[in-house]
């Protein structure tokens, strides 16, 4: 399976005319996946942990949207083979890995895969992310690797760029959220990991375009997990939502 890195929106990204439409033509294009190891930016928990491996209410972590939002289900199986799997191939000297079994899918999760899988048809597993530090979570995506070859799609969901000041409903762009999302294109395109896992540093406005870093986190378990596919990797959805890029790639 390929590997990808997703920005995921917020729950209206199910009313727009275009982002829907796109998510449902990407998966289209994908193998149909055994499961989906979904890692989103609104999961931190150190220890590592795993959610639910049966279907549980969702998480509805977010705050003051209309009703409508919040009677959104996603009853996808669980997935708890693939979640011995994960324990299997992270569990080790200096990394734990423990359950929450009542824990549900958080809207980075399931609002891009109801567009993407909107029978509910493929087990999902979320895993949270136990740090922020690009190095760490890249070595984790290694090591999550092997579960490509079983048909897994690892995804990372956040959003490319991630400041809730320089949202905007009237179209137009913060260059801020311009400049950042171009250097990140053109990393990517060079393969230059240091780079990327230098952002804070080597970024135009890194410290604006994420003040916290939790969004732009998952993509290096994505990268991780694509390692010996990072030249084949292609920008699938880009341009701007709301004022913020809706960047999203594909590894291998």
């Amino acid at each position: 399976m390929p590997v990808v890195y997703l920005s995921h929106g917020a729950p209206p990204l199910a009313d727009d005319p275009i982002w829907p439409g796109q998510l449902a033509a990407w998966s289209a294009e994908l193998p149909k996946p055994e499961a989906v190891l979904m890692i989103s930016a609104h999961w931190e928990d150190a220890p590592l942990a795993i959610g639910a491996t049966t279907t549980v209410p969702l998480v509805y972590d977010f705050w003051g949207f209309p009703q409508h939002y919040y009677g959104v289900t996603y009853p996808a199986p669980g997935a708890p083979e693939l979640a011995d799997d994960v324990r299997k191939l992270l569990r080790g000297p200096g990394m734990s890995v423990h359950d929450v079994p009542d824990r549900g899918l958080d809207h980075g999760a399931y609002v891009p895969l109801v567009e993407m899988y909107p029978d509910a048809d493929v087990p999902v597993l979320q895993m949270s992310m136990p740090t922020l530090d690009p190095a760490g979570l890249l070595a984790i995506g290694r090591k999550l690797a092997p579960l490509r070859e079983q048909g897994v799609l690892i995804v990372g969901s956040g959003f490319f760029t991630h400041n809730l000041r320089a949202l905007s409903t009237d179209g137009s762009v913060h260059p801020v959220m311009a400049e950042f999302d171009e250097w990140g294109r053109r990393a990517l395109d060079a393969g230059d990991i240091d780079a990327l896992l230098d952002f804070e540093n080597k970024a135009p406005a890194a410290q604006l375009a994420h003040p916290r870093t939790e969004h732009f986190a998952p993509l290096f378990v994505s990268l991780g997990a694509a390692d010996t596919d990072l030249a084949a990797q292609r920008s699938v959805i880009d341009g701007f939502w709301q004022g913020l890029a809706k960047r999203s790639m594909q590894f291998g």
